[in-house]
């Protein structure tokens, strides 16, 4: 006995997938003369079918998200507001400072890039390094 398409409706009806769906064998006949929802409806109630548990960890629930204060990092906003404020900064040093001492071109070349690669991390820091050189 082919019950294919019954099983298709009673998975439509009953919104899981037709894997799921178990017919029981002794109840097969009123099975076969089912062909509306309603029918089906009834023949779940009454215990003429059943429906298998999900297998598998999809069932599990996941767990809280960990959010602590170790987790939570600094906005990209003050992160990046910062940086153009210490850039601008060490920038300005800079150019005041090539105009007095005489810096070459290719040392403010080069010291502008370290800026732009983060290497100082103050304005005193970079004076350190002027002073060492």
């Amino acid at each position: 006995m082919n019950l294919k398409k019954k099983k298709q409706l009673a998975s439509k009806t009953l919104g899981v997938g037709k894997e799921r769906i178990v017919f029981l064998p002794s109840r097969l006949a009123e099975i076969k003369e089912a062909i509306t929802k309603q029918d089906i409806r009834d023949l779940y109630a009454n215990g003429a079918m059943l429906i298998k548990e999900i297998r598998g960890r999809r069932k599990a629930k996941p767990g809280p998200r960990k959010r602590g204060s170790g987790k939570v990092g600094i906005k990209v906003n003050s992160r990046k507001s910062d940086y153009v404020i210490l850039t601008r900064k060490l920038r300005a040093y800079i150019r005041s400072v090539s105009h007095g001492d005489g810096l070459s071109k290719e040392q403010v070349k080069s010291l502008r890039s370290k800026i732009r690669n983060k290497v100082f991390r103050s304005k005193a820091h970079l004076k350190e390094f002027l002073k060492q050189k």
